[in-house]
């Protein structure tokens, strides 16, 4: 991966994710964060996983960032943006907001 599109990709990433480690870290131990998203096939759901992941590479600094982190970075970002864009008519509490969250994304801060 070229370093230009590390950086594209990093931007993108921090404007998808605007919860901070620790707050992600917190909401993911919360019942709310477990009972939404497509179970991964060992009963945590994908969203759930990727928000680990994604606690992981908040708390590296930039040069420790692997190409896998790249990789999950971009997938972070393509799916904040598609769910943002469907955005129910009731959003808070829902399970719309609970996926959200799951990838690091709290819509009532954006």
């Amino acid at each position: 991966m070229e370093k230009q599109e590390q950086e594209d990709i990093y931007k993108e990433f921090k404007s998808a994710v605007n919860m901070t480690s620790a707050s992600l870290e917190k909401w993911l131990k919360t019942e709310e964060s477990k009972k939404v998203g497509w179970d991964s096939g060992d009963g945590e759901s994908i969203g759930h996983k990727s928000g680990e992941h994604i606690v992981s590479i908040l708390q590296k600094k930039k040069a420790e960032l692997t190409e896998m982190d790249y990789k999950h970075m971009q997938k972070v970002h393509g799916y904040v943006a598609r769910h943002m864009a469907q955005k129910p008519e009731h959003p808070k509490d829902s399970n719309w907001d609970y996926s959200l969250k799951n990838w690091g994304h709290d819509y009532s801060k954006a």
